[in-house]
């Protein structure tokens, strides 16, 4: 059963639309004409705004207590190499002090809350849907040339997307959160560590570097006569470059072995993609399930995601998902099995 009590910590409650605007106009020295868009966003706050000059950008509010700031300034760094390399990202806009990574404190009733920001240029696209081999290629492409930029440096303060680097750390706080139903919380914690020693050995000696982390098409906006965009960085980490790949299928990897060598022969392109690292899809989709229950967890009480999915948290939702993690541990057992003989 999910705990109702408001969690003060992540809370965004003392995040008042002048404190909003004011802290924008301070920091970059713009005039704003008091308009303030928010847009679609779970665990941030993301803002529209526009200056008397008609020019408009993006403000990013990062949830509190999900990321440090060191964390938060890896990000930014990722980004920036990227535009440095010409890839087709948007960067956070510096600050008169040259500053990407803002930071506000706010006194609030339960006490002083701080904000980490960022600020952007607004650039809207439409969604990519890759239908033909060409766009199939052009993904696989992207892919490519961005973890040929993740390769240049170490991104140390982001987590690391391995069974025992992340995984465990989220199936940890989902229990000091006590959000999984008293009838499904036994059968979920073991399951849940069954795939992680299952998995775990899988992850040996296999390359590391940064990566996207959340490298799905509805990140991927397509700009008329300027091509495609990549957005979203929030998910940064350092983790096995075929994360980045198995997000674009439209189904299991067995089920879209066309898309799958496409995509990599577009990455072959700029990156070597070792084909002994296709075995950790299914792995990797497993650990992204428990990701997702704790990335929900977090924002359980947000009044947006309580309308989203009212069901969350409740003893059927948690049945459901000990069944979906036993059906894709069953998958992965039988993939380790078949590669053992």
């Amino acid at each position: 059963m999910s705990d109702a009590r408001p969690n003060r910590e992540s809370s965004f409650d003392a995040l008042a639309p002048e404190v909003v605007l004011r802290a924008i106009e301070d920091a970059f020295g713009l005039r704003l004409d008091g308009t303030l868009q928010a847009f679609s966003s779970y665990v941030n706050r993301v803002y529209g705004v526009r200056t008397d000059a008609g020019t408009e950008f993006v403000a990013k509010f990062y949830r509190p207590g999900r990321w440090s700031v060191d964390a938060l300034a890896d990000e930014h760094e990722f980004v920036l190499d990227c535009a440095d390399a010409e890839l087709p990202v948007v960067p956070p806009r510096e600050d008169r002090d040259g500053c990407t990574l803002q930071v506000i404190s706010v006194d609030a009733a339960w006490g002083t809350q701080e904000y980490a920001w960022a600020l952007y240029e607004k650039r809207g696209g439409r969604g990519f849907d890759a239908e033909s081999d060409a766009q199939w290629l052009r993904l696989g492409a992207l892919a490519g040339r961005l973890h040929m930029v993740g390769r240049m440096r170490d991104s140390s303060h982001r987590l690391v997307c391995t069974p025992g680097g992340s995984t465990r750390r989220f199936v940890g706080e989902l229990r000091s959160a006590q959000v999984v139903h008293p009838d499904a919380r036994e059968e979920f914690y073991e399951v849940a560590e069954a795939g992680i020693e299952l998995i775990e050995p899988l992850f040996d000696d296999v390359e590391m570097q940064r990566i996207h982390g959340d490298f799905h098409r509805g990140n991927i906006l397509d700009r008329d006569g300027e091509g495609l965009l990549l957005i979203d960085f929030d998910d940064t980490m350092v983790g096995p470059p075929v994360q980045d790949l198995w997000l674009l299928l439209p189904d299991h990897a067995w089920a879209a072995r066309r898309e799958l060598n496409l995509i990599a022969e577009g990455y072959s392109q700029f990156c070597e993609l070792d084909p002994k690292n296709l075995r950790l899809i299914e792995p990797l989709r497993f650990m992204r399930m428990i990701y997702y229950l704790a990335w929900s967890a977090l924002q359980r009480n947000d009044y947006r995601f309580v309308e989203a999915d009212p069901d969350w948290g409740s003893r059927a939702h948690w049945v459901r998902e000990v069944e979906d993690l036993r059906v894709q541990l069953a998958v992965i057992a039988e993939d380790v099995g078949q590669g053992a003989r």
